[in-house]
């Protein structure tokens, strides 16, 4: 096994999500982090281009979690042979990422691993690309993806290609989407756009709402065309109750019944958790949007019980990493923290092991780093790519009435459909 990880996600800027997420653009949500009891100093001994350094705030707000993406890291690199962990503190600013970058940078690392969020990771972008480093960052953030820094976080992209990939294959070639008008739902939109496009599918019906429930219900009528679906339907009515006879009474009730034609759409792309969800979700049948003819998917953010509290949604569908998967690495970190895992740890232990392995390998290059087979870590096998993005087998979950269930394993290879 060369890594292993699991999911981390993250909803809307500058709010907690469900599960006590941190906000999007940084790595995600899990249990709650533990801390480490010191660190070593910064190393000022490594020959240039051969050590791994790690950037995490190790003091401020994010402090904890910081803690457990050291202690991840040092996992990682603790088998013989490995290169050296040098630890930096980025005080979780922008400012101090890129001060951590810079010095790491000149104590001669060869590869950067973190910054934790998506403003330090641009920060620390700017020295780590003059210096030709690379960095493994933890963030999810779309935007910071390019050549030479990777995003580890789990993507909109990687889930909704995961979504797409499934549904296609299964006839369902018609998306849509409902989206709430945050940073959030622009990337569950521009994911969706991107992958079916790439799948070779018409482009998708995006609409936005601005949160209220007049502003959904309107998305939603609009998005669904119900007007000119219910309008002929309620026409003949008025028609026939203009007759004042018998057969119109008759015409009236075999109308009333009569169920009006599909939505334009056989899949239906939602982002929104805890009561918005609720309240989108309510809004569906009443616009006679109804499984099976159409399929709801959505974000992994949909593990989380207070994420889909009262929504329903059953038969909805979601990609993320199968939990069960990263089993030995909970093992493993329990044995030396004492607690179980917070859902970042797994970022900072699988770039800490693709480093090893690259280094093992000959170096820290692009290419070695965005090798063919990729690597194969507990979530799943990943591959990098040299924009900077990243490949995810994810496993497919169904919501049904006692939770949600895992429908289709993670693939094991990357020529899998959805990766």
């Amino acid at each position: 096994m060369l890594l292993a990880g699991t999911v981390a996600l993250a909803g809307c800027v500058g709010a907690a999500q469900p599960g006590g997420s941190l906000p999007y653009g940084t790595s995600g949500y899990g249990a709650p982090p533990v801390g480490v009891a010191s660190f070593p100093p910064p190393s000022t001994s490594v020959p240039p281009g051969h050590g791994i350094a790690i950037l995490a705030p190790l003091t401020g707000p994010n402090a904890d979690r910081g803690a457990a993406l050291v202690r991840a890291a040092q996992m990682a690199l603790a088998a013989p042979g490995s290169p050296t962990l040098d630890v930096r503190d980025t005080g979780g600013t922008a400012a101090g990422a890129a001060g951590a970058a810079s010095a790491a940078i000149s104590a001669g690392a060869g590869l950067i691993i973190g910054p934790l969020t998506s403003a330090e990771t641009a920060a620390a972008a700017g020295p780590a690309r003059q210096a030709g480093v690379p960095i493994l960052a933890f963030t999810n953030d779309p935007s910071q993806a390019q050549p030479g820094v990777w995003t580890l976080g789990i993507t909109p992209l990687q889930q909704v290609r995961r979504l797409v990939g499934t549904l296609a294959a299964q006839g369902k070639t018609r998306f849509a989407a409902a989206l709430p008008q945050n940073d959030f739902g622009q990337a569950m939109g521009a994911a969706l756009t991107q992958a079916v496009t790439s799948a070779g599918l018409a482009a998708p019906n995006i609409r936005t709402y601005a949160g209220d429930t007049n502003a959904m219900a309107a998305t939603i009528r609009d998005l669904s065309d119900y007007a000119d679906r219910r309008g002929p339907i309620d026409a003949q009515i008025r028609a026939a109750r203009a007759q004042h006879d018998a057969d119109g009474r008759r015409k009236v009730a075999e109308l009333t019944r009569a169920a009006i034609p599909p939505a334009p759409f056989d899949a239906l792309l939602l982002a929104d958790t805890g009561d918005a969800l609720a309240t989108v979700a309510a809004l569906l049948p009443y616009y006679d949007i109804d499984p099976p003819a159409v399929r709801v998917i959505g974000p992994a953010l949909w593990a989380s019980p207070l994420a889909r509290a009262g929504a329903g949604l059953n038969g909805a569908q979601f990609a993320a990493p199968d939990p069960a998967a990263r089993s030995d690495f909970d093992q493993k970190y329990t044995q030396a923290a004492g607690s179980s895992a917070p859902g970042i740890a797994d970022f900072a232990y699988d770039a800490a092991s693709i480093g090893r392995v690259v280094a093992q390998e000959g170096g820290f290059s692009a290419a070695s780093l965005c090798r063919p087979q990729g690597f194969a870590g507990v979530d799943g096998v990943l591959a990098l790519l040299p924009d900077g993005t990243v490949r995810r087998g994810l496993a497919l979950f169904e919501v049904q009435r006692g939770g949600p269930v895992m429908v289709e394993p993670a693939p094991d290879s990357l020529s899998a459909p959805g990766i």
